[in-house]
């Protein structure tokens, strides 16, 4: 095997290994299914072309994954921001995303709607709590002290809680 198969071999299998994480990042920052889909593509592009650069002992995969990830979200984010939203073809057919089911629908709803106000940086946050990320990882993966992380990640729970109880 050449040196670039294998180089390419290991970026797949990482890529495998990874991909719930990603798609739980294009979650957080993508209501539709298809911006899901560019922005996955989008953020594996971002990740092979920093591949190169990436050093094993200077920060866990997960880390480096989670950095190039979150960031490629956040300029999404701004830039769709940026650009006008196409409206539907049928004004009277708006195409909402189908709603969750289950015992818990509701609550998961209204969940998600809740964070869908969030800030780009708070979702990010709300991501790596839902991940179960030490302050330590979250504080690797922002850039931010620990202390830091900590104060921040109150804010965003309180600012959270108080969503919750607002009436759809």
């Amino acid at each position: 095997m050449t040196p670039a198969a294998t180089v390419s071999a290991d970026f797949t299998a990482l890529i495998g290994e990874y991909q719930p994480l990603l798609l739980r990042v294009c979650r957080m920052y993508c209501a539709d299914a298809d911006d899901r889909q560019d922005l996955y593509q989008e953020i594996v592009l971002q990740l092979w072309r920093a591949w190169p650069q990436y050093r094993p002992g200077a920060a866990k995969v997960s880390t480096w994954l989670y950095r190039v990830a979150l960031n490629v979200a956040v300029s999404d984010l701004r830039r769709r921001a940026r650009r006008p939203a196409p409206g539907p073809l049928d004004p009277e057919a708006p195409y909402p995303a189908p709603p969750p089911e289950g015992p818990d629908a509701d609550d998961l709803a209204q969940l998600y709607r809740a964070i869908g106000q969030l800030s780009s940086v708070e979702k990010a946050f709300v991501l790596l709590y839902l991940e179960d990320r030490s302050y330590e990882e979250m504080a690797d993966i922002l850039g931010l002290t620990q202390n830091n992380v900590r104060v921040k990640m109150h804010r965003v729970q309180d600012k959270l809680r108080q969503l919750m109880t607002q009436p759809a």
